[in-house]
């Protein structure tokens, strides 16, 4: 069986991070990430992560290089981060509580979900 790969994105601007607040499932409601989402079958990456902020911020992007090690979110499912450039749109929650921009000495004290602060030294090292 073919693992389910789960892509994220880490949109930077003027020395910020976009980070988007979860609203489900409830055992994560509230918690902090990037956002993305699930990679479809024949989708590349790129791809996915392109339709998930789409759908989500209402944002363009373009997606660049790999952003630190694969997290495995489960024996089935493997979470990918990227970082990624605001092509046009301006970000806006369709699919999360709130959306918030931060710097690199928030990151460690944000209320992350627990995959994505395997990537925090990335992050920290991005927004540098």
């Amino acid at each position: 069986m073919s693992k389910q790969i789960v892509v994220a994105g880490a949109l930077i601007a003027c020395g910020a991070l976009l980070v988007a607040q979860r609203e489900r499932p409830p055992e994560l409601a509230g918690l902090w990430e990037l956002p993305g989402g699930k990679v479809a079958a024949g989708e590349s990456d790129a791809d996915a992560l392109m339709r998930e902020l789409r759908e989500e911020l209402g944002v363009e992007v373009t997606v660049g290089a790999r952003l630190g090690p694969e997290v495995t979110l489960s024996p089935t499912r493997t979470l990918r981060a990227y970082l990624v450039t605001l092509a046009s749109g301006s970000p806006h929650p369709h699919d999360h509580r709130a959306l918030r921009w931060v710097r690199a000495g928030d990151l460690d004290a944000l209320a992350w979900v627990p995959a994505d602060r395997a990537w925090i030294t990335e992050l920290v090292a991005a927004l540098g």
